[in-house]
C-alpha cells in the first residue's frame, strides 16, 4: 500500500490501482490522519483540521461520524483504530508520501554535506519524484504544515541544483531553472547565488555580475538590507575571476596573460569541429589554453591528464621496460568521469574498458579535454575516434606535441606568445592590439618573484632580449623570470645569450623552440646547487606528485632545499603536493637515470607505498573508510607505478603491494587494472608461490582470474584449502570474500555462522569486520536456500556488525540483504528503508553502478507486490544511471523490469517493445549478461503466449534455454521450464525439469523473491530475474 499527500489525497492499492477516499471532509480527514501515519492524533486537531475556525455544534460527534465514512471508503487500505486520546491511522510512516519525502531529503542532505555529490542528486531526485501537486490540497486548514512542506520542497531543489552544479551538469538548463525560481521566489538570496555560480561556469560573467546587481537592487529596494557577505564574496570572485572554475577543470595558480586570439581561434574551432588538437613543442602553453578555452565553453568538461601513464611506442604498445597494458587512456578517462569498471558486489565486467567508456558517453553531451597525448599519442588517436564514432554529443580537445593523426582532426598550432620585433619599444603593440603577451607575462612573473618589479626604461631592453631569446614560450619565460630573485635582469638576459650561442653555434635560426626550452631548463639545472640536483633528480621517482612526508622519506627532502626548487619554478607546491612540470620532470628523470641513486630511490619509493597501502587497509574497514579511500585516490599514480617498476624489480615487495590494495581496489571497482597487474605478477612467480606469502599469491591468483584476466585458470589448492589449513585470521582479511565469490557454497549445503566459527574458528579471530563478513556469507546462503528466518536471523547479524563499525560496503551488503529477505518473507514495505540506506551508502562509495543495481532490484520487490507506479519509476532511474555508468546489460535488465510492468498493465505491445529493446543492447558472453538476456527471452515468451501466440511463445522459451548452454547455474532455469508446461509440451517440459533440480533451480526453491509460483498465465507478473 502506499499513501500520498503531495497533492491530492491517495490510497494505492495492490497493483497502483487507486482506491475511492470519499468527498472533501474524508479527504481531508485522511490527509491529517496520513501526516502523523501510525501515531495517535488528538481528536481536537482533526476538529481544527476539518472544520477551522468555525466547528459544528457536537464537533466530537461530527468528527466520529467522518471516521466512520471514511472507514466506509478505504477498507482495510487504510486501517483506522479508535484510541481514549484521539484516533490511529495504522499504517507504516514510510508509506507515506510526505513522510518518504523528508527522509529522502535529510538523506541527500547527508550526502552533499559529505562531498557525494553524485548520491545526493539521486536522492534528491528521487525525493522531488514524489509530488504530484500541491501539498496537502485536500487540507485547507491545515495550511501551516502545507508551508514548512512547500520550504523543505524548495530547500530540496536548491540542494538538489548545487549537487548538479558540483558535478558540472548542463549550465544551460541549470540557468534556465534557475531564472525561474528566482522569480518565484525574487527574495531568496540562495537561487541568486545559485545563478551567478551557473552563469560564470557557462562562461557568462558579465551576465552573472548582473546577476548580484540585480539581486541588490531587489534586497534594498524591498527588504532594505544589502546581499550577504558569502553572496559579496562570490561577487568579488566573479569580478577577479577566481570564482570556481567548472568541474573538472584544475586550478590554477597563476593569472593567464595573452592568448585572447588564440582562444577565439580555439572556440571557433570547437564549434566547427568535434575534435582539436593544440599542437606545439613543451612548455608552449598547451595545457592552459585548453584548460581556458574549455572554461569558456558551456556544457560538462572532463579534464584527463595522461602525463602520468608510461610511454608507449608509435603503435601502441609498452615501450622497453616499461610498464602499462593496453587501456591506459581508456582507463584514464574513466576515472576523470568518476566512472568504475565494476560494482561493489559482484566480479569484473569482461568488456574492456575502452567499450565500457564508449556505452558511457553514447548518450552524453561534454567536452572531454585530452592533456599531453604525446607519449601515447597512438592510443589516445584510438580511443578518440572510437568515442566520436560512438558518441555524438562529445567533442575531444586534445593538447600534444604532435597531431593525433586521424580523420576529422582540426588542427590548432601553439607555439610563444608574441614578442616584440627588433626595433619595438616595450609599449608597442602587435595586430590585434595591446601590449606584447611575451612582456606581460615577464613582468607577471617577475613581480610573483621580486614583489615591485615593474617594466620601465632602465630595464627593458633587457627583458626584451629575455623574451625574444626564449621564443615568448611562457614556461622559459616563466623560468627566467623566477631567477630574479638571485640575479639582476641584465644577468638573466647576458647568460641566456651566452647559453643559447654556445648551442647554436651563432646561428639562432638552427634553433628548434624544443631545442628552446630544453636549453633554459638546463641553464637552470646548471645553476643548482648539488644538493638542489640531487633532490631535484629523485623528486621524479613520483608518478603524481609528493606530499612533503612522501618526499622527507623517499628522497631524504630537505624542507628548505624543496623550499628553492619551488622558488625556481622547477617544482610547483600547490594543494599539499610538490609537482614538477612534465619538461622539467623529463629533463631530471634522465639525470636520475645515469645516477647510483636510481635503484635505492626507486626501492624507497616502492616501500614507501607498501607502508601507506598496508596502513590505509586496516582503515578501509572502518567508519574513517572515505577518508582513507580519498587518501589512497590522491596517490593512485604512484601506487600502480611502485607496483608496476618492482613486478620486475622486487616481485616480492610487488605481491605484498598487490595483496594491501586488493580491498581499495575492489571498493573503487579497479579490478580490470588490478587484474592485469595481477596476471604479469603470476607470469613472474608461475605455479611456486613463496613459502611465506601463500595468502598473497592466492588474492593475486583470485584477482586476476574474477578481474577478468586472460589465461588465468583458478588454482583448487590455492583457492579452497588456504583457508582451512591458515589457523589464524588471514594478514588481508578481504581474501575470505574473494575466495567464497572464486569457489562457491561449501557443497554439503549452507551452514550458519556458528557452525563456520566451530569449523574454523582460528580464521576468524576477534576481528568484528571478519565475524559480520561471515554472519552475511551465511545469511546469504540460507536466503538462496529459501530458510528465510534463518537467514533474517543471520543478516540482521552482519548487519549489526557492520554498523558497529561504520563500513559501508559490508552495511550495502546486508541492507540488501534485509530487503531481499522481506521481499522473500512477502514483507515488501519492511524492505523500502533499507534499500533506501543502501542506495545512500553505494553514492558514498561513489558507485553508480550498485545504485542503478539496487534501484532495479527494488523495482523487483515492488513489481511482486503491484506497485507498479513505483516500481516503473526505479527502473526508469536504473536505467539512467546504468547508461551513465557504461553498464549496457544493466540497462537492458531496467528495461525488461519496464516490460513486467507494461505486461502487468496490459500493455502487451510496450512490454514486447522493451523487451526487444533490451536484448538488441544487452551484450552476451558473461553471466550477469547472460542471465538477464535469458529473462527477456522468458518475458517475451510470456507476452506471446498471453497474445495467444503458443507458437512463438515455445520459441522463445526453448531459446531461453539453449542460450543457458554453458552456464553454471541459471536461477530462473524453471521459469521457461512452467512456460512449457503451460503449453503442453511435455518432451520439452520433462527435459529442462530434470535441468531445473540439477540447478536447484525449482519453483519454491530459487533465489528469494526472484522465484514466484504462480503460473505464467496468471496477471500478475514474476518479478524479473536477478543476478549476483
Amino acid at each position: 500500500m502506499r499513501y500520498g499527500v503531495l497533492g491530492a489525497v491517495q490510497v494505492l492499492g495492490a497493483g497502483g490501482v487507486e482506491v475511492p477516499v470519499g468527498g472533501p471532509r474524508a479527504r481531508a480527514l485522511l490527509s491529517l490522519l496520513l501526516l502523523d501515519a501510525g501515531r495517535i492524533v488528538p481528536a481536537g486537531r482533526l476538529i481544527d483540521g476539518l472544520y477551522g475556525d468555525s466547528p459544528p455544534a457536537g464537533a466530537a460527534n461530527a468528527l466520529q461520524s467522518q471516521v466512520s465514512r471514511l472507514r466506509q471508503a478505504v477498507g482495510v487500505h487504510a486501517p483506522i483504530e479508535f484510541h481514549p486520546a484521539g484516533y490511529r491511522l495504522a499504517v507504516e510512516a514510510d508509506a507515506v508520501d510526505a513522510h518518504r519525502f523528508t527522509r529522502l531529503v535529510a538523506s541527500g542532505q547527508r550526502a552533499l554535506g559529505a562531498g557525494d555529490l553524485a548520491g545526493a542528486a539521486t536522492v534528491l531526485r528521487e525525493a522531488l519524484d514524489l509530488w504530484r501537486g500541491p501539498a496537502l490540497a485536500d487540507a485547507p486548514y491545515a495550511a501551516g504544515r502545507a508551508a514548512r512542506l512547500d520550504e523543505l520542497r524548495l530547500t530540496a531543489v536548491e540542494d538538489r541544483v548545487e549537487a548538479d552544479l558540483g558535478l558540472g551538469a548542463s549550465t544551460g538548463q541549470l540557468v534556465g531553472e534557475l531564472r525561474d525560481l528566482v522569480g518565484a521566489h525574487p527574495l531568496r538570496e540562495r537561487p541568486r547565488t545559485l545563478l551567478m555560480r551557473a552563469l560564470y561556469a557557462a562562461g557568462r560573467p558579465a551576465e552573472a555580475l548582473a546577476a548580484y546587481e540585480e539581486a541588490r537592487r531587489v534586497f534594498a529596494d524591498e527588504l532594505g538590507a544589502d546581499p550577504s557577505p558569502r553572496m559579496a564574496a562570490l561577487h568579488l570572485a566573479i569580478l577577479r575571476d577566481e570564482a570556481p572554475r567548472p568541474p573538472g577543470l584544475p586550478g590554477q595558480l597563476t593569472s593567464f596573460v595573452g592568448r585572447e586570439e588564440e582562444l577565439r581561434r580555439v572556440g571557433k574551432l570547437l564549434g566547427e569541429a568535434r575534435l582539436v588538437t593544440l599542437h606545439g613543442p613543451g612548455g608552449a602553453g598547451k595545457t592552459r589554453l585548453a584548460v581556458e578555452a574549455a572554461g569558456r565553453r558551456d556544457g560538462e568538461v572532463c579534464f584527463v591528464e595522461l602525463a602520468a601513464l608510461p610511454p608507449r611506442t608509435a603503435a601502441g604498445q609498452p615501450r622497453p621496460g616499461e610498464p602499462g597494458g593496453g587501456g591506459d587512456v581508456a582507463r584514464a578517462v574513466l576515472a576523470a568521469l568518476g566512472l568504475r569498471e565494476a560494482g561493489l558486489r559482484g566480479p569484473a565486467d569482461p568488456r574492456d574498458a575502452a567499450q565500457r567508456l564508449v556505452a558511457a558517453l553514447r548518450d552524453r553531451r561534454l567536452l572531454i579535454v585530452l592533456d599531453n597525448c604525446e607519449h601515447v599519442v597512438a592510443e589516445a588517436a584510438r580511443l578518440a575516434a572510437r568515442i566520436l564514432a560512438a558518441a555524438p554529443g562529445v567533442r575531444v580537445l586534445a593538447t600534444s606535441r604532435e597531431p593525433l593523426g586521424i580523420t576529422g582532426e582540426a588542427l590548432c598550432p601553439v607555439f610563444g606568445l608574441a614578442v616584440p620585433p627588433d626595433g619595438t619599444a616595450v609599449g608597442g603593440t602587435y595586430p590585434g592590439g595591446g601590449t606584447y603577451p611575451a612582456v606581460r607575462l615577464f613582468a607577471d612573473r617577475a613581480a610573483d618573484a621580486v614583489p615591485g618589479f615593474a617594466v620601465d626604461d632602465s630595464n627593458v631592453d633587457d627583458v626584451l632580449r629575455v623574451v625574444r631569446t626564449l621564443d615568448g614560450l611562457p614556461l622559459a619565460i616563466e623560468l627566467a623570470a623566477a631567477r630574479l630573485r638571485a640575479l639582476p635582469v641584465a644577468d638573466v638576459a647576458a647568460r641566456l645569450d651566452d647559453r643559447f650561442r654556445l648551442l647554436t653555434r651563432g646561428s639562432r635560426a638552427a634553433q628548434p623552440r624544443h631545442q628552446t626550452l630544453r636549453a633554459v631548463v638546463e641553464w637552470s639545472w646548471d645553476l643548482l646547487d648539488e644538493a638542489e640536483r640531487r633532490l631535484a633528480r629523485r623528486l621524479t621517482v613520483f608518478a603524481g606528485g609528493a606530499t612533503l612526508a612522501a618526499a622527507e622519506r623517499v628522497c631524504g627532502a630537505d624542507l628548505d632545499v624543496l623550499a628553492s626548487l619551488v622558488d625556481k619554478s622547477l617544482v610547483v607546491a600547490a594543494g599539499g603536493r610538490y609537482r614538477m612540470l612534465d619538461t622539467v620532470r623529463a629533463f631530471c628523470a634522465e639525470r636520475l637515470a645515469q645516477s647510483p641513486d636510481r635503484v635505492p630511490v626507486y626501492a624507497a619509493h616502492a616501500h614507501y607505498y607498501l607502508d601507506l597501502a598496508r596502513e590505509a587497509d586496516p582503515h578501509l574497514r572502518r567508519a574513517e573508510q572515505l577518508r582513507w579511500l580519498r587518501a589512497l585516490d590522491a596517490e593512485r599514480d604512484d601506487l600502480r607505478a611502485a607496483l608496476t617498476r618492482s613486478i620486475d624489480d622486487d616481485p616480492l615487495t610487488a605481491l605484498r603491494l598487490l595483496a594491501a590494495l586488493s580491498f581499495y581496489w575492489w571498493l573503487r571497482g579497479l579490478r580490470t587494472e588490478g587484474a592485469a597487474l595481477a596476471a604479469r605478477l603470476l607470469a613472474v612467480f608461475g605455479d611456486d608461490p613463496p613459502d611465506d606469502l601463500v595468502e598473497e599469491y592466492a588474492l593475486c591468483l583470485i584477482m586476476a582470474h574474477l578481474g577478468g584476466a586472460a589465461d588465468v585458470p583458478l588454482r583448487p589448492w590455492a583457492t579452497e584449502r588456504i583457508i582451512p589449513a591458515l589457523g589464524r585470521p588471514p594478514r588481508q582479511p578481504f581474501l575470505l570474500y574473494l575466495s567464497a565469490m572464486a569457489t562457491g557454497p561449501p557443497g554439503e549445503g549452507p551452514l550458519t555462522f556458528p557452525e563456520m566459527v566451530e569449523r574454523w574458528g582460528a580464521v576468524f579471530g576477534d576481528d568484528p569486520w571478519i565475524h559480520a563478513l561471515g554472519s552475511i556469507g551465511a545469511g546469504l546462503l540460507q536466503l538462496f536456500s529459501q530458510r528465510a528466518d534463518e537467514a533474517a536471523r543471520e543478516i540482521a547479524d552482519a548487519l549489526a556488525g557492520f554498523r558497529a563499525i561504520g563500513e559501508r560496503w559490508g552495511m550495502i551488503l546486508a541492507l540488501a540483504a534485509t530487503a531481499e529477505s522481506a521481499d522473500a518473507r512477502g514483507d515488501h514495505a519492511a524492505a523500502a528503508a533499507p534499500m533506501d540506506e543502501a542506495l545512500r551508502l553505494a553514492g558514498e562509495l561513489g558507485s553508480t553502478v550498485d545504485m542503478a543495481e539496487l534501484l532495479r532490484t527494488r523495482g523487483d520487490g515492488r513489481v511482486v507486490a503491484g506497485e507498479y507506479d513505483a516500481a516503473r519509476a526505479d527502473y526508469e532511474r536504473s536505467a539512467a544511471l546504468a547508461r551513465r555508468s557504461g553498464a549496457v546489460e544493466m540497462v537492458a535488465a531496467a528495461h525488461l523490469g519496464l516490460a513486467e510492468v507494461a505486461r502487468a498493465r496490459g500493455d502487451l505491445a510496450t512490454a514486447r517493445r522493451w523487451c526487444a529493446r533490451g536484448l538488441a543492447e544487452c551484450p552476451a558472453g558473461w553471466f550477469g549478461a547472460d542471465a538477464t538476456r535469458f529473462g527477456l527471452m522468458v518475458a517475451s515468451g510470456r507476452i506471446a503466449q498471453a497474445e495467444g501466440d503458443d507458437e512463438a511463445a515455445r520459441d522463445w522459451y526453448r531459446r531461453a534455454v539453449a542460450a543457458t548452454s554453458g552456464v553454471r547455474a541459471m536461477p530462473t532455469l524453471a521459469d521457461a521450464v512452467d512456460g512449457l508446461v503451460a503449453l503442453a509440451d511435455p518432451g520439452g517440459a520433462s527435459l529442462l525439469l530434470g535441468a531445473a533440480v540439477a540447478l536447484d533451480a525449482l519453483p519454491g526453491r530459487g533465489r528469494g523473491p526472484a522465484r514466484q509460483t504462480r503460473p505464467p498465465s496468471s496477471a500478475a507478473p514474476r518479478s524479473p530475474a536477478r543476478r549476483r
